[in-house]
């Protein structure tokens, strides 16, 4: 956060401040944080010259500034200015009192205000198209994903098929009766148990997918999720997820469409190079699934690997 230099002269802490209008939305920004919109409606100006003001405010460190999508807030907070500048706006505060133009902007902040609670147009309208972006930068990524979760019937148990760490058996432990985490590595296994120590409802277990040492009939749902093109016996591996699913239990598989990206064979010990549609349908369909339903889930533009699908289908 820019700040005013605490041996900056008096002079020079007015001079940035040496205007009516500068004054005016200093005020008003004390009050309320407010986009440039807002402002050059309460102080009845030009966008363009309320915005001009504000940088110099804002360049000066009178003001604050943060982007909130589209739009650029700003606002005045006397506890982060050093004492001398501090002092220097308790002055001037005190002067504004007396302004001509304070009881209006008062009514017109008061309109503009009310028109951004009454109405969330207001705000939407002001963020556009940039509300995602707005929405991760206050609540995160996976939100959504762990809300949608709570869909889940709170009487499930769900096998997580090759759990790694636990990521899936996580998010999934807040929503479901237990999950158990199945994996073939040891060490895959140590790291979750120790990363969700907290979590009684979830069991780590250690098997391969392919022979998987649970019950038949014994869990609601299973996930397998970038997993099973680790998986050499892909048949196999569906083949034991509806042994253990109960009837009219759901399989859900995340993983990588098909790709040309070979060199996954040897780094990271890749047994397919992903899976087209036609192929997955076939394993679900021919090994104990019916309803098979695929679809490719939109690329992340962070994302430097193959494009990924969601499968789900019905144990018969």
């Amino acid at each position: 956060m820019k700040h005013l230099s605490d041996d900056i002269s008096p002079a020079e802490l007015l001079a940035a401040v040496a205007d009516g209008v500068r004054l005016r939305i200093c005020r008003l920004l004390e009050r309320e944080e407010l986009s440039v919109g807002e402002v050059a409606k309460v102080v009845q100006g030009a966008q363009s010259s309320v915005s001009r003001h504000l940088s110099a405010l804002h360049e000066a460190a009178w003001v604050q500034r943060r982007a909130a999508g589209t739009a650029t807030l700003y606002r005045l907070a006397p506890d982060d200015l050093p004492e001398s500048a501090r002092n220097v706006w308790a002055a001037i505060r005190a002067q504004l009192a007396n302004d001509p133009h304070t009881d209006e902007d008062d009514r017109r902040l008061a309109s503009v205000l009310a028109e951004r609670s009454a109405d969330t147009k207001t705000f939407f309208g002001r963020v556009g198209g940039e509300w995602a972006e707005i929405r991760r930068e206050l609540f995160g990524r996976h939100f959504t994903a762990s809300g949608l979760l709570a869909l889940l019937p709170r009487d499930w148990v769900v096998a997580d098929l090759g759990c790694g760490t636990g990521d899936g058996a996580e998010m999934l432990s807040d929503h479901v009766a237990r999950v158990i985490a199945v994996d073939q590595s040891p060490e895959m296994l140590a790291a979750g148990r120790t990363r969700l120590a907290d979590r009684r409802n979830v069991d780590f277990v250690e098997g391969a997918l392919e022979s998987l040492p649970m019950k038949d009939a014994s869990v609601d749902a299973a996930v397998a999720l970038l997993v099973l093109h680790h998986v050499g016996d892909a048949a196999a591996a569906l083949r034991e997820a509806a042994r253990v699913l109960k009837p009219g239990g759901r399989v859900l598989i995340l993983d990588m469409v098909a790709h040309d990206r070979d060199e996954y064979r040897t780094t990271m010990g890749h047994a397919h190079l992903g899976f087209d549609a036609r192929e997955i349908e076939e394993l679900l369909r021919g090994n104990g699934f019916v309803s098979p339903r695929i679809t490719l889930l939109p690329p992340a533009p962070e994302g430097k690997g193959p494009g990924l699908f969601v499968a789900s289908a019905d144990r018969t």
